[in-house]
């Protein structure tokens, strides 16, 4: 008697997610979907590329920074896994929606969710979009992982159609009915504050969202100037976009070079950067920086080694800093060793 009241009750758990298990299934079947039936946005090089997007992720990335260096400077290894992630996210999707495996699936979702969290919890302009997602994805796979899937699914039409099959081990891990957990209570209790601590832990690390000043490092563009070094002919520097809209280039329509009493010795104007030379450019990663229609634009995530011509700077010796300027007027400047 104590068996059937516990699988009626684990069948009225799955049946309440059903909604849940329907929108988050098809939060990942999409990511698939549009990324290969409504539009390819697995060809590098190409607008829209997800590999690109990819790239945004790495300025301020959690944990996981090093593999996203490694996937954006080797484009053969980013693009295989972008391929493999496309399908897990079609397979792990598709399977939720159908209520097939759940258990597993759920496993899937929260580590689809885990990576969305680390690699871009710190993206979204308006409001903390990123990080919502992540969080929300990360609970929502714990709580179907829990449940399991009820009526409307392929989990309970075989437990029906198979209960000795059905209620082995294995299956029970894996698909839905009772959870072979001798404390659930514990075992809830557990898994329930391990993700509430990671969501204030990324809440506050990402955001400032627990105390302190919160930041949004997805409104205003940033760069990162380094590696500057001059002969007489040429002055190279490196220009690393490190914040800022991921959807939306920084656009520099200025680079000054200025003495030490902030006279500008050459200036290079948006007509000019529009049209630089790309041979000029050395990129690093996969997003990359390029003359633009009116300016020189520098994606979220791009790195790269420029080289400009000072062959009409007389005193090479005044050389003393570099200013970029970005078309929404901020400035970055770095002194010339």
């Amino acid at each position: 008697m104590k068996h059937t009241t516990n699988s009626q009750s684990y069948d009225l758990a799955g049946l309440y997610t059903l909604s849940l298990r329907m929108v988050i299934g098809w939060t990942y079947f999409s990511a698939f979907w549009r990324r290969l039936i409504l539009e390819n946005k697995l060809i590098p090089d190409e607008k829209g590329y997800i590999g690109e997007k990819f790239n945004h992720f790495l300025p301020n990335a959690l944990g996981i920074k090093p593999i996203i260096e490694y996937l954006v400077t080797h484009p053969d290894d980013l693009q295989r896994s972008m391929m493999i992630f496309t399908i897990i996210e079609a397979i792990v999707g598709l399977f939720i929606i159908l209520g097939l495996l759940t258990r597993l699936m759920s496993i899937g979702i929260f580590s689809l969710a885990l990576g969305i969290l680390l690699g871009s919890g710190w993206l979204g302009t308006t409001c903390v979009d990123e990080w919502q997602i992540g969080v929300l994805g990360i609970a929502g796979g714990f709580v179907l992982f829990l449940t399991g899937s009820g009526p409307y699914s392929l989990d309970y039409y075989f437990i029906k159609k198979n209960r000795h099959f059905t209620q082995t081990k294995w299956f029970q891990w894996l698909g839905s009915g009772i959870l072979p957990v001798s404390q659930p209570k514990v075992f809830v209790l557990t898994g329930s504050l391990i993700i509430f601590g990671l969501t204030l832990y990324t809440n506050q690390y990402f955001h400032g969202g627990v105390w302190g000043t919160l930041h949004n490092k997805s409104v205003k563009p940033k760069l990162e100037i380094s590696n500057i070094s001059h002969t007489d002919s040429d002055l190279k520097f490196r220009v690393y976009r490190t914040e800022g809209a991921d959807v939306y280039g920084s656009f520099l329509i200025g680079v000054h070079i200025l003495d030490k009493n902030g006279n500008v010795l050459k200036e290079f104007d948006n007509k000019t950067l529009s049209k630089f030379s790309e041979d000029h450019i050395k990129n690093h990663y996969v997003a990359k920086v390029k003359p633009g229609k009116h300016s020189l634009i520098i994606p979220l995530g791009a790195k790269a080694d420029v080289r400009i011509g000072i062959d009409d700077i007389i005193r090479k010796e005044e050389i003393h800093t570099l200013k970029l300027i970005d078309i929404s007027g901020i400035e970055w400047t770095e002194s010339i060793q």
